[in-house]
């Protein structure tokens, strides 16, 4: 796990004013990385770094050869139309390149590599983002305790876990070709669901669309198929995070998953951030990881001293759900929930040791969902079915004062994240849009 060091310093400030203005999403202490180019071109995407309200393009700094040694052979690789190359190079560029880029940004700094990031800045306003990386595999998790909990209830009152939920983290392997970045537009899913009481199928429209909270980890360095990756060394292929909205429509999903897992109901969409926040920009908001003990404990593979000791991360965390109504009179969106990424059940590092634990090879920029992101109350559910139960009881947008069981058509769910703790700087996430639009006509 990355160690403290002169990036994470809290009174750190930058020569760029809008790096240091309060509530930033992007101070210095972040520089988080993502893949854009200017609006409303045809220009090739290429990585960049965000700052304040301005982007760093990679390309052009690359080509300044202002960065000497490892942190310009990472500045060259991140140049790339996606960060894969990038992702494979290991922590070690990653941290040169943060580093250097941290160096050059410092308030006071005077150097030639100050002059090229000064020359390869271009405003945030001006850009639009693809996904950041070449996704060869997804992987989505199931590791809220919370969530199980409440969506277990609903199904199996008696007995809400299943019996290998507090044993493993259990994840399904999802849909690579559906996912979007940020400001993603889709149709409301057709499918097949059996309503209560009825004995036949239906098909047609959701009529139970909802959201997932969760984060997106993406990884960096790979492993060979065979060799799994122990847990002590997990954190060392994780590049960085992001948020991540697993789309579900539940009334194909409950359908559909039985005997075997999600299908219609999860493939239709997810919707990602675009700036990944490295695994380094984190490390001042490492917590211990804590099993009650009168709960199962981790079998030895998912077990080790400094997991226990600093394996949890706290990450706060929105949801907010625009309507179509919201929109044309111009109000807010409205908060419908507040959690923090803290309560998760497993680690970030205990799922990269179960993935890989049969054997299964990971490649630089395959994703991991979080799974839904709950905590302990009702008010920090990460799904609408959870916050609704079951449909039961409509939420209220107090922005508008419209109630949602389930999302409508013209609704867009915006997720946002930080993390702030007393003496570091606040570490932004962006935010992840998607608007729902309605079904194809059947």
């Amino acid at each position: 796990m990355s160690p403290l060091n002169a990036t994470h310093d809290g009174d750190a400030r930058s020569w760029l004013d809008t790096a240091n203005a309060a509530g930033t999403d992007f101070p210095i202490q972040n520089l988080p990385f993502g893949v854009f180019r200017r609006q409303g071109t045809n220009e090739a995407f290429r990585g960049g770094v965000a700052i304040g309200d301005q982007v760093i393009c990679l390309g052009a700094l690359a080509a300044s050869g202002a960065l000497q040694g490892l942190a310009g052979e990472a500045a060259q690789a991140g140049a790339q139309p996606t960060l894969n190359a990038l992702m494979a190079q290991g922590p070690q560029a990653w941290r040169a390149l943060r580093q250097a880029l941290f160096d050059a940004l410092l308030a006071g700094s005077n150097s030639a590599a100050t002059d090229a990031v000064k020359a390869a800045l271009m405003p945030l306003a001006q850009i639009e983002h693809t996904v950041p990386a070449r996704i060869g595999d997804y992987t989505d998790f199931y590791t809220s305790i919370d969530h199980a909990r409440n969506v277990g209830m609903l199904a199996r009152p008696d007995e809400p876990l299943t019996p290998n939920f507090q044993w493993i983290p259990i994840a399904y392997h999802g849909r690579v070709s559906s996912i979007g970045v940020s400001g993603q537009r889709y149709r409301r899913p057709l499918g097949q669901s059996m309503r209560p009481g009825e004995t036949v199928p239906r098909y047609g429209p959701c009529a139970r669309l909802d959201y997932e909270l969760e984060l997106a980890i993406w990884i960096g360095q790979g492993n060979a198929q065979g060799e799994p990756i122990a847990l002590a060394q997990a954190d060392d292929h994780i590049f960085g995070y992001g948020l991540l909205n697993d789309w579900s429509a539940r009334d194909i999903q409950f359908w559909e998953m039985a005997p075997l897992g999600p299908f219609l109901g999860k493939n239709f969409c997810t919707t990602i951030s675009p700036w990944i926040v490295t695994q380094e920009a984190l490390a001042p908001y490492r917590l211990p990881f804590e099993r009650p003990a009168a709960e199962p404990q981790p079998l030895a593979y998912l077990d080790d001293p400094r997991t226990r000791r600093e394996g949890a991360l706290s990450i706060e965390l929105d949801v907010l759900i625009e309507s179509q109504r919201m929109r044309e009179q111009r109000l807010a969106p409205s908060r419908v929930s507040h959690t923090n990424f803290r309560h998760q059940y497993w680690t970030v590092g205990q799922m990269v040791a179960q993935h890989t634990n049969g054997g299964c090879n990971l490649n630089p920029g395959d994703l991991f969902g979080s799974g839904t992101i709950s905590g302990p109350t009702h008010e920090q559910a990460g799904a609408l079915i959870e916050l609704s139960r079951g449909g039961s009881t409509p939420v209220l947008l107090e922005s508008s004062g419209e109630t949602r069981a389930f999302l409508e058509d013209g609704d867009a769910v915006i997720l946002r994240g930080w993390c702030e703790k007393p003496g570091y700087a606040r570490i932004g996430f962006g935010e992840s849009r998607g608007e729902v639009l309605p079904a194809v006509s059947v």
